[in-house]
């Protein structure tokens, strides 16, 4: 994760624009800084009820359909619309910000494809300059549907920079996903009541003019967590809003907390597993909580520094996700255990 800081160019017709960001204080988002058009969704064509394939003229004003048919949710709609706020057939979910917001399915387990969302930036990157990025994403639950569609959580949503919009059509291929996004969150995202925001930094190796929100990891790469059960196959929605990529450290909400490798080094182990699983050189006390395989505590503490092992020799056999925290930031491992 990394980004790229552009020299802006004022002209004395943005005067005004450039006093009125100065009044800001330094930690807030100006939102002229913002790269990112119709950022959380409030711009559309058309209050309607609607699943199909998106134009930059239609749903969400400036985005678009990079893969399969993503979801653009309005609180316009009466309640319980088929993509409406806060009841959806997805999810029971109020904005970040405004009124709307995205969904992108991030899983599939019948057929590994992905939605995404696509946007032109209001201007393109400059090669070599570090760019700041940031988005807000919550986990799809609690939707109408008797027999939920999107009942898994995943890991690794995030932000794809391209030079070429990627449009999708009906009777495209399936997109696949090519392992690499320039911001995303390696962890299961799996809140559902609050936002998560998903934040980075980059340097835009090409002069990058679109952005694409969505898991571009495979099913091998991505961890997942049933929130549910359904007898569905196994799908997961993450919802998306807010979405700031900017030339300013200050002009996107960006994480604190613990840097990224204090947690990015740590390993679970054995995997799979019979009696006990370890962690080592951990940073220092953390919190700490394990889910079977349907999303349900089945033991949560705390740890201190150093290594840290956990008894599960009389746990039913079959597949958990130990989900820590420290400082803000979170790692989740997925183990299984075996006779």
């Amino acid at each position: 994760m990394t980004t790229n800081a552009m020299n802006l160019k004022w002209h004395s017709t943005c005067l005004g624009l450039v006093l009125g960001c100065l009044g800001f204080v330094a930690l807030l988002r100006c939102e002229a800084q913002n790269l990112v058009p119709n950022h959380s969704f409030e711009e559309y064509d058309t209050c309607r009820v609607v699943n199909d394939v998106y134009y930059p003229d239609t749903g969400p004003l400036g985005w678009f359909s990079a893969g399969w048919t993503p979801d653009h949710f309005m609180s316009c709609l009466p309640y319980g619309s088929f993509n409406g706020v806060p009841l959806n057939a997805w999810s029971f979910q109020y904005p970040n910000d405004g009124e709307c917001y995205a969904g992108v399915v991030t899983y599939h387990q019948n057929v590994e494809g992905r939605e995404y969302f696509m946007v032109e930036l209001t201007e393109s990157l400059v090669q070599g300059q570090t760019y700041y990025a940031s988005f807000y994403a919550n986990a799809a639950w609690g939707g109408y549907e008797l027999h939920p569609q999107m009942w898994v959580a995943t890991s690794h949503i995030g932000m794809l920079f391209t030079t070429q919009q990627r449009q999708w059509e009906y009777n495209d291929p399936v997109p696949a996903p090519g392992n690499f996004a320039h911001v995303y969150h390696p962890w299961v995202i799996a809140d559902t009541v609050g936002w998560t925001l998903v934040s980075g930094s980059f340097v835009a190796d090409s002069a990058y003019r679109y952005v694409m929100i969505g898991n571009h990891f495979s099913d091998a790469l991505t961890d997942t967590m049933h929130l549910g059960y359904s007898i569905q196959y196994a799908k997961a929605m993450t919802l998306i809003d807010n979405v700031c990529v900017s030339p300013n450290p200050d002009g996107c909400p960006l994480a604190l907390g613990a840097p990224d490798w204090a947690l990015d080094g740590l390993r679970l182990w054995p995997n799979p597993a019979m009696s006990e699983v370890m962690i080592g050189t951990l940073p220092g006390r953390m919190d700490a909580v394990v889910l079977d395989a349907f999303g349900r505590p089945v033991w949560a503490g705390k740890t201190e520094g150093g290594s840290w092992r956990l008894d599960v020799g009389a746990w039913a056999r079959g597949s958990y996700v130990l989900r820590m925290e420290y400082q803000g930031r979170f790692r989740a491992f997925k183990f299984v255990l075996i006779e």
